[in-house]
């Protein structure tokens, strides 16, 4: 037995699921961005931290990593691509760093990926989301962004697995008494 003082849990929010959710359009924000070296030490990349603004997976956090410094040109350009892709989704034009794309919610289209060998040969050990597209929000955001909305997504090096899950409805945004979704107010 282990004295641990006091705790309170109500001062303290409980740890969120990690699991994937399911694949579909969602409104989003970056909240967090940084740097880091790849695991080979031979470039970096632009960690990018999303919060959902609303629906049932309001708060889960999703992350993508573009790979703006790497000896691979076609990886560099993917990633200037996807970059690209998120400015014009966030209003933006040039920018200098990476905190300018924080709190400007944006749709993001996330895709499932199930966990085994992927393309390149390598084996993830679990399920998983990829951020594979980004759109900006006209007006407020659609409720439950159907087929139409999908495709005019720009697809940012989409290559189906496999295994890949069948694309699921994606969640109904929130909505205020006043009609206007809770991250518009």
């Amino acid at each position: 037995m282990a004295n641990i003082g006091f705790f309170d849990p109500s001062t303290v929010p409980p740890q969120q699921d990690f699991t994937p959710i399911p694949a579909g359009e969602y409104v989003a924000q970056i909240v967090d961005s940084e740097m880091k070296a790849t695991k080979t030490n031979n470039g970096q990349y632009l960690n990018l931290t999303y919060s959902v603004l609303d629906g049932p997976y309001k708060g889960r956090l999703l992350w993508t990593r573009l790979n703006l410094d790497n000896p691979s040109a076609q990886t560099v350009q993917i990633a200037q691509q996807q970059l690209a892709a998120i400015l014009h989704a966030v209003g933006l034009g040039p920018i200098n760093d990476s905190a300018q794309l924080h709190h400007k919610p944006h749709l993001i289209r996330v895709e499932f990926v199930p966990a085994g060998r992927d393309r390149k040969g390598n084996i993830r050990e679990r399920d998983s989301n990829e951020i594979r597209g980004w759109k900006k929000l006209e007006g407020q955001a659609p409720a439950g962004a159907g087929a139409q909305a999908q495709q005019q997504m720009p697809l940012q090096h989409q290559q189906p697995t496999q295994n890949q899950v069948p694309q699921q409805q994606p969640p109904q945004p929130a909505v205020s008494a006043g009609g206007r979704p809770a991250w518009a107010r």
